[in-house]
């Protein structure tokens, strides 16, 4: 896990030098058309696919939502898909729902694109397009660079789709490989703080909602952390009762709209006497205990770095509680559910 975190930069700067093959997916996608755009996907995927969400509903302006594939596979649900477009995110492309969802919502008339590391995969075969995320072998349990190759791929696309030409983030490898180097006195300090924590609430405004669920499961299947997540507004419509001086709260907050409504999120955790740990590029405009700061990016981007420093501190904790990261208890790096 540790060397693979290591190797985002390189992944990232993989993927833009392979940009073109994207740009030719969303050509394809823009002659198309499509009406709708639904996304398919689990585990760390799905928060890539609810990154993917915010880049479609804000960069491009299409409806968006995220397939619930039991409706599907268990269901046997046939909706029309004319007109839309079905992105299926998967690291591997081996989830045999993921693999279904692709092929019923072809035959149904979607237009279905894969985005996985795996361009082999039976997922793969099932989609009529498919995006090579150029993460390399991943060999953790843990999804850590995949995790931030799809994020960038599926910029690179819908960036694409909408005619830009990608120049936003041709700093992201030397940004990943920064914030790498910068942040890791304030992670060991996070790991001593928190390393007899019992549970822990992430949130995020925005595209960092996206980071927050991520950290939610990495601290959750690498540390055994009881850690759940929670947009900020969804937080303070009821589950901030929850928060106590036994709670940790990570709180991500980048420069942007989504970090501008984060103050008011902190505040309330710290009225309730959570232990905050600020993540990202504006963690000096909320009352944190501990911040971890990440260079600043445009905001559509920032998920690609505040998630490294996150990466680590799951890492970081896992091990100082006795863990093994890299073969998590009961996981296994394909997880085939129907």
């Amino acid at each position: 896990m540790r060397s693979e975190i290591d190797e985002t930069p390189d992944a990232l700067a993989r993927i833009l030098a392979n940009r073109d093959a994207i740009v030719e997916v969303a050509e394809q996608i823009k002659s198309a058309d499509p009406r709708f755009v639904l996304l398919a996907a689990r585990g760390t995927s799905d928060h890539a696919a609810l990154y993917a969400k915010y880049l479609i509903e804000v960069l491009w302006q299409k409806p968006c939502g995220l397939v619930s594939p039991s409706t599907t596979t268990l269901y046997e649900a046939r909706p029309d898909m004319s007109d839309v477009l079905l992105l299926s995110v998967s690291q591997s492309g081996g989830s045999p729902d993921l693999s279904e969802v692709t092929k019923v919502a072809a035959e149904q008339g979607a237009l279905t694109v894969a985005v996985t590391n795996t361009p082999d995969s039976p997922m793969n075969r099932a989609a009529k397009l498919g995006i090579d995320i150029h993460a390399g072998p991943e060999l953790a349990v843990a999804a850590t660079k995949s995790y931030t190759a799809q994020l960038l791929s599926l910029y690179l696309l819908i960036d694409a789709i909408r005619g830009g030409d990608g120049s936003d983030a041709v700093r992201i490898p030397e940004l990943a490989r920064f914030t790498l180097d910068s942040t890791a006195t304030e992670v060991a300090e996070a790991v001593q703080r928190y390393r007899f924590v019992g549970r822990m609430v992430t949130t995020g405004r925005g595209y960092s909602w996206a980071t927050a669920a991520e950290g939610a499961l990495k601290l959750a299947e690498t540390s055994y952390l009881t850690a759940r997540t929670y947009s900020g507004a969804d937080l303070l419509h009821g589950p901030v009762a929850a928060v106590d001086d036994q709670t940790a709260v990570l709180a991500v907050c980048s420069a942007g709209r989504g970090g501008q409504a984060m103050p008011e999120v902190v505040n309330r955790v710290r009225d309730r006497g959570g232990d905050v740990l600020a993540v990202g590029s504006a963690t000096s405009d909320v009352s944190a205990h501990l911040r971890i700061g990440t260079p600043e990016c445009a905001e559509e981007l920032s998920p690609i770095l505040e998630i490294l420093p996150v990466q680590r501190l799951a890492l970081g904790l896992s091990l100082v509680r006795g863990g093994d990261p890299d073969n998590p208890r009961g996981l296994s790096k394909v997880t085939k559910t129907r």
